[in-house]
């Protein structure tokens, strides 16, 4: 197998553990509020994240890195409009998912320390909201690398 082949299996394998693990852990962690059992809550927030350190993180990385090494490799434009796509879409989940990880560890903290749902109600909200926003946003993301609608020309 050739090294383009490597860089876009490794490519392709990132970006499932990046909606894979992102849509697991949003089930548990959903799960576990609408529960309204907050032992239940702590110890899935704990795990969500320590899952984000381990996986999503790591992987946003080899996205970033392997992405621009294929783009470059195909011959598409840095100023393309499918590349312009792509970076804004991939800059607005970001912008999404970071406050998402600082609500979990919040939510968190707010548990352990015997706060009860009242305090951590709204955050639960904003949480869903920006998680819809960002799943949204990475099924445009597969579309493109599938379609590469926009990439050349």
């Amino acid at each position: 197998m050739t090294g383009y082949l490597w860089i876009k299996l490794l490519h392709i394998l990132s970006a499932t553990v990046l909606f894979g693990t992102g849509m697991g852990t949003a089930f548990f962690m959903l799960r576990a509020y609408l529960s309204k059992n907050d032992e239940a809550l702590a110890v899935t927030t704990r795990t969500v994240v320590l899952a984000d350190w381990l996986f999503t993180t790591p992987a946003v990385v080899i996205q970033v890195l392997s992405g621009l090494w294929l783009t470059s490799k195909l011959g598409i434009a840095f100023d393309s409009a499918w590349f312009v796509a792509v970076i804004g879409l991939f800059v607005f989940v970001g912008i999404c998912w970071i406050p998402v990880v600082w609500m979990q560890i919040r939510i968190r903290d707010l548990i352990a320390a015997g706060a009860g749902q009242e305090s951590y109600r709204r955050l639960m909200r904003s949480w869903f909201v920006l998680g819809v926003l960002a799943f949204g946003s990475v099924i445009i993301l597969f579309y493109l690398m599938v379609s590469k609608t926009g990439a050349y020309g």
